[in-house]
């Protein structure tokens, strides 16, 4: 029954269909793990064991009387802290909102609900998301599956680390510059950003509601696919018979390529060899116009989070992580004619980027340029925590500045991902791509 962790939510839900696997028993393995696990309290803010086991049981009648749900009804997940539980605390991984219970649930969690998937808990996070590194020093850090004393990236790191370690079948957590990718690229796993306004916000804790977005990280394209669809009510895309021959993939040359580590470079090299190989057709291009949107990202953002977090943060700053005080506060200073000339511009940038990239079935890249750095080195060395922080998230921001779908997939080589952009809104054919791309990396 141990086995049962380290499977997809797809076969897992195979498994119940089948009679193999009975809900109650698969959710009593999870529980198990997670409160006899070393790392239980680092990864876990809250375990819903009395709401989870309930689930499971109605999940376990349904498959009785052959009422099930859908292919994922009875299989367990975890929950980043800005999804609202009704009755149970979501904090966001800030002292800030330290005992806040929703009354409800969010529009999210419902349909997953609905869809008969199993809440095992709450997942740590950055604080109020403001981080791809997974660093908190306010709430708790998360280990990173390859290496316990780095971070396991952000702001879903615990959303990545319960699946990395066996304590979920799938996370739900939320991208706003990277934050499900990161941490599915960090501990490799498979990460979708969905297209900003796909899936809806209502009861999530917002960082900025201009960029934030509600996404999978799991063990397979098919278990993305297969969340995406619950997440939203919707019917999963068809995946079969997606082949590499003949599809164009473009390599993003403007930023994503400069100052890569030696571990994440090869990964990358090594896998685009394979995607060639396998009959994808490889070109590089150069969107100069890519820079000006990054010039203009800082003030977009900062704004945007402090517009939503000022009250809260200077009535009690002293609560916070410096780190993340910091980059909250950069708002301040953010006129309203700057934001406003700022989002002109990324419009018309995104309308350029959109018809530069239309032609290619993905644009692709390292997930990160750095390996996940030290989490005690973090913590001492204010210059280090801000160059990595900035890397972190630097190519996989791309896709939330140029609003596009986008997905990490694992390439082997441990904590190096590859990722895949797609255009606006187009979920189900990167999904494809990638379940092309996932058969050939393995």
């Amino acid at each position: 029954m141990q086995d049962w962790r380290w499977m997809t939510a797809a076969d897992l839900g195979r498994g119940i269909g089948a009679g193999d696997i009975d809900p109650v028993a698969l959710t009593e393995v999870y529980l198990e793990a997670i409160d006899s696990h070393e790392h239980r309290d680092r990864i876990y803010a809250r375990v819903t064991h009395d709401r989870a086991r309930a689930e499971a049981k109605a999940a376990s009648e349904r498959v009785q009387s052959g009422m099930r749900r859908g292919l994922l009804d009875g299989v367990p997940v975890s929950w980043k802290d800005l999804f609202d539980t009704v009755g149970i605390g979501t904090e966001a991984g800030t002292k800030l909102m330290e005992g806040r219970v929703p009354d409800e649930d969010a529009a999210v969690l419902k349909a997953a609900t609905a869809a008969g998937l199993v809440c095992l808990g709450k997942t740590h996070m950055s604080e109020i998301a403001f981080s791809g590194l997974g660093l908190n020093p306010i709430t708790a850090t998360p280990p990173c599956v390859n290496d316990h004393d780095a971070v396991p990236g952000g702001s879903s790191s615990g959303a990545g680390a319960s699946v990395a370690f066996g304590l979920a079948a799938a996370g739900i957590g939320s991208d706003t510059g990277g934050s499900v990718r990161i941490p599915s690229a960090w501990n490799d796993l498979v990460g979708l950003k969905t297209t900003h306004g796909r899936l809806s916000l209502d009861g999530v804790v917002p960082l900025c509601l201009t960029f934030d977005t509600v996404g999978p990280l799991c063990r397979s394209v098919e278990d993305a696919n297969l969340l995406l669809a619950v997440l939203e009510g919707g019917k999963p895309a068809d995946l079969t018979g997606g082949s590499l021959e003949g599809a164009r993939l473009m390599v993003l040359d403007t930023i994503a390529p400069d100052d890569v580590r030696d571990a994440p470079r090869a990964a990358f090299e090594g896998a685009v060899a394979r995607l060639q190989a396998a009959g994808a057709q490889v070109e590089h291009r150069y969107f100069a116009q890519l820079l000006d949107a990054f010039n203009v990202a800082g003030n977009l953002y900062a704004a945007d989070s402090y517009g939503w977090w000022r009250d809260l943060v200077e009535a009690q700053p002293e609560k916070m992580f410096p780190q993340i005080l910091e980059r909250v506060r950069g708002g301040q200073t953010v006129s309203g004619p700057d934001y406003c000339a700022g989002w002109n511009m990324l419009r018309d940038i995104r309308k350029q980027y959109h018809a530069e990239t239309a032609q290619f079935d993905a644009v692709i890249m390292p997930s990160a340029p750095i390996m996940p750095p030290n989490a005690e080195r973090l913590l001492n060395d204010d210059d280090y925590y801000k160059s990595e922080n900035l890397l972190a998230l630097r190519n996989t921001r791309v896709a939330n500045l140029m609003d596009v779908c986008s997905i990490t997939l694992p390439t082997g080589v441990p904590s190096c991902g590859i990722v895949l952009n797609g255009q606006n809104g187009t979920e189900e054919a990167l999904l494809r791509v990638a379940a092309a791309v996932e058969r050939v990396l393995g």
